[in-house]
């Protein structure tokens, strides 16, 4: 704290090596009043966002998938009313989402479906699963789509029917193929998060922000918790790979 004060009184006066302001200003930035506890807190917050949001976009993507690929690999002469309507819900919602931008999904949410609610870092989590939501239903989609229909066709000459069908023989295979697609996703909803500041989700942007409109200094902040977002993906990024090694694996034995 010593050496600070002194090298910032010859910052002060005009006198400091740039040795010396780089050391105050990071000590300005991450040391000084304990403000590292700040980013730390806005890990944390970026941490469960993306969980439940991940949750959530998982829950309605898997949904959504299988009833627009149960609507189209209807038979011909043989259409459900039912799940024409709930194809066509699904088809709205999917078009909406991807066709209008995250920070104006995130600016509605916040300021006008959830406008007197305060926990703005769950209204954030929410509208990051729901935009989510549409993408992984496309990627799930075309995994199922793409596969061959005679594996459908074998689980129900089992007895099984449409739900168990995909459960236990489509989607554990397509699993296989969409996994690449759906770790860049996931990928992309974790620095999505970052968004959610724009409503006051109090997450690693807001921290520095808060930081920086303290010391009037941006750099440090900004490229601290942009080294944070790098390694976080690619923690992210490795335990996709160690999955997907593994899954390969399984696929020679």
């Amino acid at each position: 704290m010593e050496q600070y004060q002194a090298f910032r009184t010859l910052m002060q006066a005009g006198e400091a090596t740039a040795a010396q302001e780089f050391y105050v200003k990071f000590y300005q930035a991450f040391i000084l009043g304990d403000r590292w506890q700040q980013y730390l807190s806005g890990v944390g917050t970026t941490l469960l966002v993306t969980a439940m949001a991940l949750a959530i976009g998982i829950v309605l993507g898997i949904l959504v998938a299988m009833v627009r690929t149960a609507h189209d690999q209807q038979r011909a002469g043989k259409k459900n009313w039912l799940l024409g309507i709930l194809n066509g819900i699904c088809q709205v919602y999917v078009t909406v989402i991807r066709g209008t931008p995250m920070m104006v999904q995130l600016l509605i949410m916040g300021f006008v479906v959830f406008s007197s609610s305060r926990n703005y870092t769950m209204v954030g989590a929410l509208t990051l699963g729901i935009n989510s939501g549409a993408y992984v239903a496309e990627i799930i989609r075309g995994g199922l789509m793409a596969l061959d229909p005679g594996q459908a066709e074998a689980g129900r000459s089992l007895g099984l029917n449409y739900i168990d069908t995909m459960r236990f023989i489509v989607i554990p295979q397509a699993f296989k193929a969409i996994l690449p697609s759906l770790g860049n996703e996931f990928i992309i909803l974790l620095k999505d998060t970052s968004l959610i500041t724009v409503i006051g989700g109090k997450e690693l942007v807001y921290a520095a922000q808060a930081i920086y409109g303290r010391t009037y200094e941006q750099m440090f902040p900004l490229i601290g918790i942009a080294c944070v977002y790098l390694v976080l993906v690619m923690i992210f990024s490795y335990l996709v790979g160690i999955l997907e090694r593994r899954l390969r694996q399984s696929d020679r034995r």
